[in-house]
């Protein structure tokens, strides 16, 4: 095999997914049709979840609000269907996997994944670019989606080459190495452009009279690091097209530490009350996951966003549990303790996100001198009755009574996908 220096990576890019999908269902070209994904049950101040090319040559934005496109322009709009979505995704992918191992492929997004193709270009006697195009044809052969593809020497210099140089040539291909990514893009603005320069560090950077990748790597390294802290290491590397994380590096790595999160952004503005239903039904729920996996958590932080027209910073706190546990009987409660306590309960509630932090598998969970394990059991045997029947018969066959109660979102969530209609 090759050294991780040598190596050729892919990164293919399904091009306004969500929207060509839609396109593609309703025997539409996605390239010209005028085509938005969103919820026209939401105002007007929903978020467009992706819109065709056609829209973007008008300059209309990606994920701009509904509202903000001009009303003299006259388009499509489809009802987002996360779950058709899903299943294109994994029929394409089925399609890597004809000429790439999944050992050698990392799924980046639903839309975007690396191949690292190094040890199948002798293989199939092709460059990368041809292979790329091989991929890309039967991409669109066989789904109607049309791809980019970036090539590059290692993961960054290939989502470079597909996030920028792809969107100058004709064929949609774009290729780069350490040399070329210097030479061509070193003065290219803006930096935001660049996979993870947000325009938080373009502002830190702008300070210091700093607006392109090649002022970051001829930059002084002391005040790089004075600004950013070891994160200065990472973007100095990209600076100059360096980076070493493999797709075998990726695949082989376990976290130290684990935890299950739940979020929401809420349909209107909630008040404290009424938000309590929402942190409780996203508490009970997490616990079922717990109980569905064999898992059982120590520390559960919470965090709540207050309405954007009040302009007032969120709310962010933790408890620590004595003993580790899935029962929703326990960790309910002390939710709600925290809830109350972090919450300001004058202003009105937008966000919420909920957190299970040290995650350990339930074989090393110890009970507490004041737990009773008997009762624990038929709490734990309840839940995972709970699980088969929703499993069997889905999720809305079995509700508790908080779900039923006014403002209660469980019901509608259970018919989303990633916070969006699964179209089913």
């Amino acid at each position: 095999m090759k050294e991780d220096r040598e190596r050729t990576y892919i990164c293919i890019d399904l091009k306004s997914f969500y929207a060509s999908v839609e396109c593609v269902e309703r025997g539409l070209d996605p390239l010209t049709t005028r085509l938005v994904v969103a919820d026209p049950d939401r105002t007007e101040k929903t978020i467009c979840l992706a819109i065709s090319p056609a829209m973007k040559a008008l300059g209309i934005k990606n994920r701009c609000r509904v509202f903000e496109i001009p009303k003299n322009i006259s388009y499509i709009m489809a009802t987002p269907r996360m779950k058709k979505y899903i299943d294109y995704s994994a029929d394409i992918y089925s399609i890597y996997l004809k000429y790439i191992s999944k050992d050698d492929i990392h799924v980046y997004s639903i839309d975007e994944a690396f191949l690292d193709v190094s040890d199948y270009l002798g293989l199939y006697q092709m460059s990368a670019k041809e292979l790329g195009k091989t991929i890309m044809q039967d991409v669109f052969e066989t789904t109607g989606i049309t791809a980019t593809c970036g090539i590059g020497t290692n993961l960054y210099l290939a989502k470079i080459a597909l996030d920028i140089t792809a969107k100058h040539v004709e064929d949609h291909i774009g290729i780069l190495d350490e040399q070329s990514y210097q030479k061509t893009l070193w003065n290219h603005r803006p930096i935001t452009d660049f996979w993870r320069v947000g325009p938080g560090i373009a502002s830190r950077l702008s300070k210091y009279g700093i607006y392109t990748m090649g002022q970051v790597a001829h930059g002084d390294e002391d005040m790089l690091y004075k600004i950013f802290g070891i994160d200065a290491e990472l973007l100095i590397d990209h600076a100059w097209g360096r980076e070493s994380t493999t797709i075998a590096d990726i695949k082989s790595y376990r976290p130290t530490t684990n935890c299950l999160t739940s979020g929401q952004v809420l349909g209107c503005d909630y008040t404290a009350k009424k938000a309590c239903i929402i942190v409780k039904e996203m508490a009970d729920l997490l616990c079922l996951d717990l109980v569905d996996k064999g898992l059982v958590t120590s520390s559960i932080t919470l965090s709540v966003g207050y309405s954007n027209r009040v302009g007032v910073e969120g709310s962010h706190g933790s408890v620590h549990l004595e003993d580790a546990t899935s029962s929703s009987k326990i960790i309910v409660p002390k939710v709600e303790e925290l809830y109350e306590r972090i919450v300001k309960s004058e202003y009105p509630i937008h966000r919420v996100n909920i957190s299970f932090n040290h995650v350990v598998e339930e074989v090393y969970q110890q009970y507490g001198l004041f737990f009773d394990p008997a009762e624990l059991e038929r709490e734990r045997k309840m839940q995972k009755a709970m699980i088969d029947i929703k499993n069997k018969f889905g999720k809305n066959a079995i509700l508790k009574g908080i779900n039923l109660e006014e403002g209660a979102t469980t019901m509608e969530r259970n018919h989303q996908i990633g916070g969006h209609r699964s179209g089913e």
